[in-house]
């Protein structure tokens, strides 16, 4: 069986359930493949097993659903449980569709949500899995870079495992920002060396060192997308505009 897009054989891990198959290929793939004609370069630097950590800019809704496409392996996303919540038709369908998507609910609204969430990674890499996260924590507000939250050093420095930096170009001129809106436009996903945090593991109880090396992620990504970076987070800038 070949890929949406490309002739080569798309090798999945042997637990992908149906529904993430039929997201990928029948119900979802087809779509953002007519929109976005994806590409990918530096697939390689993923390795075909083991644990793995995805981390990568956020620019749309969409670049979620274009990874999930393009990378040969099942990507795990953790999402905010509302999705997974609603009541009623609406409700069966966010789940199905996250669900489909390859993501899994946690609550960010309890006083251990940070570490919940650093647990339920912890889990994904911990069973073989593939980790997917934005470090900025929220989609982009305006386009660039924001300063990085360091969950995802701190889940490297606790388990390991490499952190791979991916970036997607153009998913959002394929859905633009605060439109449901999609337009046809060129999507290509830039997959980086892996970064080994490694030396730092000693030292991970130093809240500067993990600073220091979330900084030295965002720097990596900023280089792969030509972002312009922003020394804020992003959820600062939201939160100010809406004010």
């Amino acid at each position: 069986m070949s890929s949406i897009g490309d002739v080569d054989a798309v090798q999945l891990d042997g637990d992908v359930g149906v529904l993430y198959r039929l997201f990928k290929y029948v119900l979802i793939g087809p779509v953002l493949w007519v929109f976005g004609r994806p590409t990918i370069e530096g697939r390689e630097n993923i390795p075909k097993h083991g644990p793995v950590i995805l981390a990568g800019n956020h620019r749309a809704v969409v670049d979620s659903f274009f990874l999930v496409l393009k990378v040969r392996r099942r990507i795990t996303f953790v999402a905010k449980s509302e999705y997974f919540t609603g009541s009623g038709i609406k409700g069966a369908l966010q789940r199905w569709f996250f669900g489909g998507a390859g993501q899994v609910p946690i609550d960010r609204t309890g006083a251990d949500a940070s570490r919940a969430a650093l647990d339920t990674a912890i889990g994904i890499l911990d069973t073989g899995g593939v980790w997917g996260i934005y470090p900025e924590g929220t989609r982009s507000p305006d386009g660039r870079l924001h300063k990085g939250k360091t969950g995802v050093v701190r889940v490297a420095l606790e388990t390991g495992v490499p952190v791979i930096p991916v970036v997607v170009h153009g998913g959002d001129a394929v859905n633009p920002p605060g439109t449901r809106m999609w337009r046809f436009s060129k999507v290509r996903i830039v997959v980086g060396a892996p970064i080994d945090f490694s030396r730092y593991r000693e030292l991970r109880a130093n809240q500067a060192v993990v600073r220091a090396a979330t900084d030295e992620l965002m720097a990596t990504l900023c280089d792969l997308s030509g972002q312009d970076y922003v020394d804020e987070y992003g959820a600062d800038v939201k939160s100010r505009d809406a004010a």
